[in-house]
C-alpha cells in the first residue's frame, strides 16, 4: 500500500482540514466539558471506552491522551481557545493547540542526556512542541464525516517524522539543527462515534506514552515507548464500539512510521510476499462497568526493513518480520490515587545484529519492556507521579546513545544490548486554565547482557561524554500552555 507524497508549507497545512470540511454538513458543537484535561475533549458524546478516566474525550481521540495525568481537576471553565471562531465552530470545527518549552540536564556534564531522546539538550532550554491542531469530530449518530490535521514545530521534530512525508534527511522540515516542522497526524475519517473508518496518517495504538505533550503526565519518555514502539502510521482503520464496556480498533498500514515509502527491492533475502509492507494494527480495550478499570491490548506486524545488509555489490536489504504486541491496565484505585501496567514486546527477524544470546533464533533481535506508573491527586491542582521501568535490549538492536543529532557521539555501532532501568518522580501542577508546569527527578542506570563479551570502557556504556557510566541522575521542567 503505497500513499501520494504530500509535501506542503505551514500555512497550506494549517488550513487543509478548515478548507475540506467546511463545506460539509454544518453541526453546532456540544457543550465543552469544564475540566482542564476535558478542555482537550472538543465535544461529549456516548460515555467513552477508555485507558484512563477521559470524561467527554471523543472515541477517536482517547488514544492520544492515554498518558495524560488521571485525574481531572475542578475547574470552573475549560482551557481558553484563543484560535476559535464562530465561523468554524459553527461547523463543527475545532482549532487548537499548546506550546512546550522545557530544560532538562543531566550530572554527569554530558551536552547530552544520553538515551532520554525527546528533551536530550542538557542545559540547553527547548522549545520542544508547538503545537496546532485542525480537527471535526464525527457524530454521535448517522453518518458524518470527519478529519484532523496535526503540526508539530520544534526540537521534537526529529522523532516523529514518516518516511516520505516529512523525513528523513536531507528531505526532512528541519529549519536548523535543532528546530523543524512535522506533520504526524493528517486524516480523513467517515461514519459515527460507534462505527467509523479512519484514512491517511495518524498515532500508533500501541504502549501507553503519547508524542503530544499535552497527552502525557511526565516530560521525559519511558524507554519502552521511545524505542520499542512506533509513533505514526499511515493507512486505514476501522473502529467499532458497540457499547461502553468494549473498543475493537483494526486496520492495515504501511508499518512504521512511513508515509508511502515501499520496502527495498534488492534483497538479501527474497520471499513470496517480502515485497509488501502491509502490517496489521489492532488494539482491543475492555472497561469496567464503572469506568474505573481498563486492559488494552493492541498489536502491529509486518515486513520491515531491518537494517541489515549483506556484503554483496551492491550491499541488498534483509527484509522482515517486526512485530511489537503492548498490554496496557489502568485501575482508579480511589478518587485520588491511581495504578497504571504497561508492557510490550518485540521482536524483528533478519536484524542479524552482532549480539546473539543463547536459545534465540539466529539472525533476530528482541525487545521487552514493563512499566509501572503510580498517580496521586494531592489537590485539584497538584498531582504526584512515580515510574518505575525495566527495558531489555536483548540483542542491541533498538537503543543508541551519544545524542541524535547532527555532531554528536554515536556509541559503539553496535548498540546496547541489556538491562535499562530507570525510576522517575515528577509534578503536574496546574495554573489556572491554560498553564501546566512538569518539573521532575530521574535516575537511570544499565546492566550489560552477561552472555556477551562487550567491554565496560568508552564508547560501550550508554551515559556520560564519554560514554563509560552505566548510570545517571537527570532533573528537568517544562511548562505546557493551551491556546
Amino acid at each position: 500500500m503505497r500513499f501520494l507524497k504530500f509535501k506542503l508549507p505551514l500555512w497550506v497545512a494549517a488550513g487543509l482540514v478548515t478548507s475540506t470540511v467546511v463545506g460539509a454538513e454544518p453541526t453546532i458543537p456540544s457543550q465543552v466539558d469544564t475540566s482542564i484535561y476535558d478542555s482537550f475533549a472538543q465535544a461529549e458524546g456516548q460515555a467513552p471506552v477508555t485507558l484512563m478516566p477521559r470524561a467527554g474525550v471523543p472515541d477517536e481521540d482517547v488514544y492520544q491522551y492515554r498518558g495524560a495525568a488521571p485525574q481531572e481537576a475542578a475547574i470552573e471553565e475549560g482551557a481558553t481557545r484563543y484560535l476559535e471562531t464562530d465561523f468554524l465552530l459553527n461547523r463543527g470545527i475545532e482549532t487548537y493547540g499548546f506550546v512546550e518549552l522545557g530544560i532538562g540536564a543531566n550530572a554527569l556534564g554530558s551536552p547530552w542526556n544520553g538515551p532520554i531522546t525527546f528533551n536530550d539538550r542538557a542545559w540547553q532550554g527547548q522549545m520542544n512542541q508547538l503545537y496546532l491542531i485542525n480537527e471535526r469530530i464525527l457524530k454521535d449518530e448517522g453518518i458524518s464525516l470527519g478529519g484532523r490535521i496535526d503540526l508539530l514545530y520544534g526540537t521534537d521534530f526529529l522523532y516523529t517524522q514518516a518516511a516520505g512525508l516529512d523525513g528523513f534527511a536531507p528531505d526532512d522540515w528541519a529549519t536548523n539543527r535543532y528546530y523543524g516542522l512535522a506533520m504526524p497526524q493528517l486524516y480523513g475519517e467517515v461514519g459515527n462515534q460507534t462505527l467509523n473508518v479512519k484514512f491517511g496518517h495518524f498515532y500508533t495504538l500501541i504502549g501507553y506514552e503519547v508524542v503530544p505533550a499535552i497527552g502525557n503526565f511526565f516530560y521525559t519518555h519511558a524507554y519502552t515507548m521511545q524505542y520499542g514502539e512506533p509513533f505514526t502510521h499511515t493507512g486505514v482503520l476501522g473502529t467499532w464500539n458497540p457499547n461502553d464496556q468494549l473498543s475493537i480498533i483494526a486496520g492495515i498500514t504501511n508499518g512504521w512510521d512511513n508515509w508511502d515509502v515501499g520496502l527495498p527491492g534488492n534483497q538479501a533475502n527474497p520471499s513470496p510476499g517480502s515485497t509488501s509492507n502491509a502490517s496489521f494494527l489492532g488494539a482491543v480495550t475492555f472497561s469496567s462497568s464503572d469506568g474505573t478499570q481498563a486492559l488494552t491490548i493492541a498489536n502491529a506486524s509486518g515486513n520491515e526493513a531491518s537494517g541489515a545488509v549483506n556484503g554483496a555489490i551492491p550491499a541488498q536489504n534483509f527484509i522482515g518480520n517486526r512485530t511489537v504486541t503492548s498490554v496496557v491496565y489502568t485501575n482508579e484505585l480511589t478518587d485520588k490515587l491511581t495504578y497504571v501496567y504497561q508492557s510490550d514486546i518485540g521482536y524483528q527477524a533478519h536484524a542479524n545484529t552482532a549480539v546473539q544470546t543463547q536459545g534465540q533464533q539466529a539472525g533476530s533481535a528482541y525487545w521487552y519492556g514493563v512499566n509501572n506508573y503510580v498517580f496521586y491527586n494531592f489537590t485539584d491542582y497538584l498531582i504526584g507521579g512515580f515510574r518505575l521501568e525495566w527495558f531489555s535490549d536483548v540483542n542491541g538492536y533498538r537503543v543508541s546513545t551519544g545524542g541524535f543529532r547532527e555532531g554528536a557521539l554515536t556509541g559503539n555501532g553496535n548498540g546496547f544490548a541489556g538491562n535499562f532501568w530507570e525510576a522517575t518522580w515528577g509534578l503536574n501542577y496546574l495554573v489556572g486554565n491554560n498553564l501546566v508546569i512538569r518539573p521532575e527527578v530521574r535516575y537511570d542506570w544499565y546492566s550489560r547482557n552477561q552472555n556477551i563479551n562487550q567491554p565496560g570502557g568508552p564508547g560501550n556504556m550508554p551515559f556520560g561524554p564519554n560514554l563509560n557510566n552505566n548510570g545517571q541522575f537527570y532533573g528537568g521542567c517544562d511548562i505546557i500552555w493551551q491556546f
